[in-house]
C-alpha cells in the first residue's frame, strides 16, 4: 500500500503552520507533525500597507526553518498558500520573490472563495456532515480577517455570506476604546451582534438549524475544555454559549492554562466572545467542532486531486445549490432556467471533441445557465451588466473568484458582444477569456431556442454531423419565433466552433 507523505504549509494574518501528513487509501489522512509560528504579518500590513524589512526577514527564517523540517521527513510533496491579506501589502511581488530566493518554496495567494474552501472541503468528507446537513446546518469558519457563513436546508446549500467581522480585525478596530477587558467585549459583543442579526433576517426567517459547525482557531480547544477529556467534538449550544461566558469572567492567563495553551494569545478573548455571539444569535440546538483547519483543507485537496482518496461528499451538487438558491432570491428561477440548463448540457456533451473542455467548464456552464437571468431584477434594460455585478458579489462555495469571474462573464456575453481579450486582460488569463467566450457561445444559442420561455419542445436530439450541430426537436407549437433567432444568435458559434447550428422540426400530431 502506498503511503504518500505531504506537507501542507499555510501563511495566515497572525500565524504560519507547517503539518506533515500521511495519505494512504487505508489509513486517509493521518497527521505526523503540526508546527506553528506566531507573526503578526496582517497587522503589519493593516498599518503600514506593506510587509516590513523585519518581518519579511522573520517570515522567510520560519519558512527556512519548514523547509529543512520537510526535508528530514522526505515529503513526497507540499503546496505552500497564503491568505488573501497579503494581496493588501503593496510589496507583495517583492516578498513572495525573497521568499523564492531564500527558502526555494513557492508561496501561492489564495482568494477568500479558494482559502474557506479549502478548509470546508475536508470537514464536508467527513461522514457526520451530509447527516447533519439534511437537517439544516450552518458552517462557520472564523478567521483573523473576517468570518464566512455557509447556509444547509435540507443538504443543500442556501447561501453563502462573508461578513468582515474577523478576530484580529476587530481587535484592531477596538484597541482604542476604553481599557478594561469588559469594555473591550462589550464593543465586540455589539459589533458581532448586529452582523449576525442581519444575515438572521434575510437567510433564517423560515428556516430552523439543527447544528452549528465551528471552524477556526481555538474552536477544538474550546469544545474540548467543556468536560476537560479531550474527546468531546459535540455540545448543547446553550452549553457551549454558558462555558464560553464563565471563561469570558476570568483573567486570560487562566483561560489559557485551562486550554493547555502555551502562551496567552492576543487574539485568544475576541475569538471566545465570536464563538459565544454566534452561538446565541444563531440558536441552534447542538454545536459541532470537527477540529479540522485549512492545513487539513491543503491536505485532502492534494490528496483529492491526485486520486489518493475518494470523496464522499458531492462538492459540485453545493455549487448548484447555492446558485439556484441565488437564482431564487433574485425571483429569476422558473421552468425556463431547466430548460435552458437541460439544452446547454446537451450541446455541450455533443461537440465535447471540438471545444476540448472538461466537467469543470460543463460545470460553470450550468452555473451560468441557472444565473444568466438574475440581473433583471434589478434591472429589465441593463440585466446582464447587473447580473454580471451580482455574480461578482456574491460568494459561491466552491467557485474560485476566477471561476466566478468566468461565470459572470459568460453571462454576460450571452446578450453582450465580446469584448477584445485586452479590455478584460486585467480580469482574466487567456484560457479563461477563451472558456467564457466558448461557454457564452453555447448559452447564446441555447437560449435562442427558449427565447418565449414556453418550453415548445417535447423531445430534443442534439447530435454534431460534419460542420453542422443537428438540434432536432419535435413540437406541435410555432417555432418561427426560435428559428428566427437562433440566426441571428449562432454568428458567435460558428466563429468560434466553426460549426453552423441548424434547427429540424419535427411535426408532433
Amino acid at each position: 500500500m502506498r503511503i504518500t507523505t505531504f506537507a501542507a504549509i499555510y501563511v495566515g494574518s497572525y500565524e504560519v503552520s507547517l503539518k506533515i501528513t500521511e495519505i494512504s487509501a487505508k489509513r486517509k489522512i493521518r497527521e505526523i507533525d503540526l508546527i506553528r509560528s506566531r507573526i503578526g504579518i496582517g497587522r503589519n500590513i493593516y498599518k503600514h500597507k506593506k510587509v516590513e524589512t523585519e518581518v519579511m526577514e522573520e517570515l522567510c527564517e520560519i519558512l527556512s526553518e519548514y523547509e529543512e523540517i520537510m526535508k528530514s521527513y522526505r515529503v513526497d510533496a507540499y503546496r505552500a498558500y497564503a491568505g488573501a491579506f497579503l494581496k493588501d501589502a503593496g510589496n507583495v511581488l517583492f516578498v513572495l520573490e525573497q521568499i523564492r530566493i531564500r527558502t526555494g518554496l513557492s508561496l501561492q495567494i489564495l482568494s477568500n472563495s479558494e482559502r474557506r474552501f479549502i478548509g470546508y472541503q475536508s470537514v464536508a468528507a467527513r461522514e457526520e456532515f451530509d447527516a447533519m446537513t439534511k437537517e439544516g446546518a450552518a458552517v462557520v469558519d472564523v478567521g483573523g480577517e473576517s468570518i464566512q457563513i455557509t447556509l444547509f436546508s435540507e443538504g443543500g446549500v442556501v447561501t453563502t455570506q462573508h461578513l468582515v467581522l474577523g478576530t484580529m480585525r476587530l481587535q484592531e478596530q477596538l484597541a482604542g476604546i476604553g481599557n478594561t477587558v469588559a469594555r473591550f467585549e462589550k464593543q465586540m459583543e455589539e459589533l458581532i451582534n448586529k452582523e449576525i442579526e442581519v444575515f438572521k433576517a434575510m437567510y433564517l426567517k423560515k428556516r430552523e438549524l439543527r447544528y452549528l459547525i465551528f471552524l477556526g482557531d481555538y474552536s477544538l480547544e474550546l469544545m474540548e475544555s467543556i468536560q476537560g477529556n479531550g474527546k468531546i467534538k459535540t455540545a448543547k449550544t446553550e452549553v457551549f454559549a454558558e462555558h464560553l461566558k464563565e471563561l469570558g469572567r476570568q483573567n486570560p492567563e487562566d483561560v489559557a492554562e485551562q486550554l493547555k495553551l502555551s502562551t496567552v494569545d492576543p487574539l485568544l478573548v475576541p475569538s471566545i466572545v465570536m464563538y459565544r455571539c454566534i452561538a446565541q444569535e444563531l440558536g441552534t440546538g447542538e454545536v459541532w467542532v470537527p477540529g479540522n483547519n485549512i492545513s487539513d483543507g491543503i491536505a485532502y485537496q492534494y490528496a483529492s486531486e491526485n486520486k489518493l482518496l475518494k470523496s464522499v461528499h458531492d462538492f459540485d451538487n453545493d455549487v448548484l445549490s447555492a446558485a439556484t438558491n441565488l437564482s431564487k432570491r433574485y425571483h429569476s428561477y422558473s421552468p425556463h432556467i431547466d430548460a435552458l440548463t437541460k439544452m446547454s448540457t446537451m450541446i455541450f456533451h455533443a461537440i465535447q471533441k471540438v471545444h476540448g473542455m472538461g466537467s469543470r467548464e460543463l460545470l460553470l456552464l450550468q452555473v451560468a445557465a441557472i444565473l444568466h437571468d438574475c440581473g433583471k431584477f434589478v434591472s429589465l434594460a441593463n440585466g446582464p451588466d447587473c447580473a454580471y455585478d451580482i455574480i461578482m458579489a456574491s460568494e459561491i462555495i466552491g467557485l474560485s473568484h476566477l471561476e466566478r469571474e468566468i461565470v459572470a462573464s459568460t453571462v454576460r456575453y450571452n446578450t453582450r458582444p465580446l469584448d477584445p481579450y485586452e479590455r478584460v486582460a486585467d480580469k482574466m488569463d487567456v484560457q479563461s477569456y477563451m472558456t467564457a467566450a466558448k461557454l457564452a457561445a453555447i448559452l447564446r444559442v441555447s437560449n435562442a431556442l427558449d427565447r418565449s420561455h414556453k418550453q415548445k419542445f417535447s423531445t430534443i436530439k442534439v447530435v454534431l454531423k460534419n460542420k453542422e450541430l443537428l438540434i432536432t426537436v419535435e413540437t406541435k407549437d410555432d417555432i418561427i419565433l426560435e428559428k428566427g433567432l437562433l440566426a441571428n444568435k449562432s454568428d458567435s458559434f460558428e466563429a468560434i466552433f466553426g460549426i453552423k447550428p441548424v434547427l429540424r422540426e419535427k411535426r408532433k400530431l
